[in-house]
């Protein structure tokens, strides 16, 4: 049988080993609890919580979600009931679960990334950190900390003071560069990168002559991104030396393994469990079917396999 496994945190003594490289996206899967009655959870590589917060968030007005072509934009504005709410009523659940849950961490300021890390640092079915960046900076006049490297690296590093835990930081997309981010983050004390978060869009109804989305923009996903997203962790793999974690429009045994193969040692599945909640167990029966025929013996081996 093939060795699934992978550790997204080597580096880390706590160390974050997954049964197989497949995993639920952040805000796609909420806590697990709401697909366990239609998905064998317990057989995916990890679930990656939706974004939680230091105080309850409403989130963003409706409608929140829109088809576009080749994908979807949403605008939920990080809804979720407070870090505090989800220590109480979810770790104790996540506890008993085979499958390791990554608690996606946003803010808006250095001191809130700060104040959740620190509440869920040592809590029993918390596996690690997921840290959203793609927020904007209340201090800095609303700059998205993911878009500049020093601030990137300045919530990275006070974040790593404030855990123990694995800690993986989640790049955005909506930048020229994304290298020197990675680069920053990956000096700062990250134990390894999510990438990439979504892309910034907009789609207009032209009938009413306005936004399709209460909160006019969205974040895009699925299939359409994925390309973009295949190069970024093409061009991350070449300049840091840290587990990368690939997310954009995966469905599909072979979009898997362009993620793999361009240097992600795991994937995350997002838009295509709203189409087919079992997405990722049938990616977890096809990439093992595919290592025997092709006699892979551990995913180490294909890692990066496309970097010449």
């Amino acid at each position: 049988m093939p060795d699934l496994s992978v550790n997204l945190a080597p580096r880390n003594p706590s160390g974050l080993t997954l049964r197989n490289p497949v995993a639920a996206a952040a805000g796609t899967f909420g806590y697990g609890t709401e697909y366990a009655r239609i998905v064998d959870i317990q057989r995916l590589g990890a679930i990656f919580s939706k974004g939680t917060t230091l105080h309850p968030r409403r989130g963003a007005p409706p409608p929140r979600l829109t088809e576009t072509p080749a994908g979807m934009l949403n605008a939920i504005g990080l809804q979720n009931p407070g870090v505090e709410q989800v220590i109480r009523e979810k770790a104790p659940l996540w506890r008993r679960w085979q499958v390791p849950v990554v608690v996606n961490v946003a803010g808006e300021s250095v001191d809130d990334y700060v104040a959740v890390a620190a509440a869920l640092d040592g809590v029993a079915g918390v596996a690690g950190i997921e840290l959203n960046i793609s927020c904007p900076n209340v201090a800095a006049g609303g700059m998205i900390f993911g878009c500049d490297a020093s601030m990137a690296a300045e919530v990275t590093r006070a974040v790593r003071a404030a855990t123990t835990m694995p800690l993986i930081v989640k790049l955005s997309p909506n930048v020229t560069d994304i290298r020197p981010i990675a680069v920053s983050v990956a000096e700062a004390g990250a134990d390894a990168l999510s990438l990439i978060n979504t892309l910034l869009g907009l789609s207009i109804d032209v009938q009413a002559r306005r936004p399709r989305l209460g909160n006019r923009t969205g974040g895009l996903s699925g299939p359409a991104v994925r390309p973009l997203a295949v190069r970024m962790v093409y061009q991350v793999a070449g300049v840091v030396d840290l587990p990368l974690i690939g997310i954009g429009g995966i469905s599909t045994l072979e979009d898997a393994l362009e993620f793999i193969m361009a240097g992600a040692s795991c994937v995350q599945v997002g838009t295509a469990t709203f189409a087919q909640p079992r997405t990722m167990q049938t990616l977890i029966d096809d990439l093992e079917a595919w290592m025997e025929r092709e006699g892979v013996r551990s995913i180490a081996e294909i890692v990066g396999a496309a970097r010449v």
